[in-house]
C-alpha cells in the first residue's frame, strides 16, 4: 500500500484511482525528449495532422474544436508560437524579405517612439500578426454578432489562421529566395484570402454575405491596430 504523492489518498497500483498521478514518475532523458517531441510533431493529433485540417477545412476543424472535440487540433497557443518561431527561423535563413508589414515613418528624431514601434512591428511580423488578431476579434464579433460565439472564441479561431498565415508566408518566402522570383507579393492576396475564406467557412459558407463582411473585419482590425500604435507612439513622443 502506497500513498498517492498527489491527493494523498492510498493506491495498490502504478496509477492513483483517484486522480491518475502515477505512483513513480520517470526521469527525465533523451527518450522523453524524443517522446515530447514526437507528440508534437506527430501526423495523428500533432502538427503536421492540424496544418493538413486547417489548409483543407479551416472553419469547420475550428468550429468542432471550440464546441465539440478539443483534442483534434494541436492547442491554439503552441500551433501559433510554432508557426511564429518557424516563419521567424526560416527568415533568417533564407533572408526573404517580409512585404506583409514592410513600411517605415519618416522621422527627424532618431528616438522616436512612433519610429520605433513601426519598426518593431515590422521586423516582428509573427508577434505583431497576434497583436492584431485582437483587434480584427473585435470587429469580426461586431460584423459576426448573429453568431453564438464569444469575444475569445473568435480570437481563438484567429490565432489558428495566423499560424496558418505565417506558414503559408513562410513557404512562399522560401520559394522567392530558390527561384529569384518576386513570389511574396503575389502570395501577400493568397494569405489573405485563406484568411478570408477560413473567416466565412467557420461562421457560416453558405451564406454570400459572409464573405463579403471577412475582408471588411480585416481591414478594420488592421486600420485600428496601426491607428492605435500611431497614437501612442505620438502621445508618448509628446510626453517626452
Amino acid at each position: 500500500m502506497n500513498i498517492c504523492k498527489k491527493c494523498k489518498n492510498e493506491i495498490q497500483s502504478d496509477y492513483c484511482p483517484y486522480c491518475g498521478h502515477p505512483q513513480e514518475i520517470k526521469r527525465i532523458n533523451s527518450r522523453y525528449i524524443t517522446s515530447e517531441i514526437g507528440s508534437v510533431l506527430n501526423f495523428q493529433k500533432g502538427i503536421f495532422h492540424t496544418i493538413k485540417e486547417l489548409l483543407i477545412r479551416p472553419g469547420q476543424n475550428i468550429r468542432q474544436f471550440i464546441s465539440e472535440d478539443r483534442s483534434r487540433l494541436v492547442k491554439p497557443i503552441m500551433f501559433i508560437l510554432i508557426c511564429s518561431l518557424t516563419y521567424t527561423i526560416f527568415e533568417q535563413i533564407f533572408e526573404f524579405k517580409n512585404v506583409y508589414l514592410d513600411f517605415q515613418v519618416e522621422s527627424n528624431d532618431s528616438d522616436s517612439v512612433m519610429r520605433l514601434i513601426f519598426q518593431w512591428i515590422s521586423q516582428n511580423y509573427g508577434y505583431s500578426n497576434i497583436l492584431m488578431s485582437v483587434f480584427v476579434a473585435i470587429w469580426i464579433k461586431i460584423f459576426y454578432r448573429k453568431y453564438d460565439y464569444n469575444f475569445y472564441e473568435v480570437l481563438i479561431f484567429l490565432l489558428f489562421v495566423s499560424g496558418m498565415q505565417m506558414l503559408m508566408a513562410t513557404f512562399l518566402g522560401i520559394l522567392e529566395s530558390l527561384t529569384k522570383i518576386p513570389i511574396l507579393s503575389f502570395g501577400f492576396y493568397i494569405v489573405l484570402a485563406y484568411a478570408f475564406w477560413a473567416t466565412a467557412q467557420f461562421f457560416d459558407k453558405r451564406k454570400i454575405l459572409n464573405y463579403l463582411k471577412a475582408p471588411i473585419s480585416y481591414f478594420l482590425g488592421s486600420i485600428t491596430f496601426f491607428l492605435i500604435a500611431l497614437v501612442i507612439g505620438l502621445l508618448i513622443d509628446l510626453i517626452k
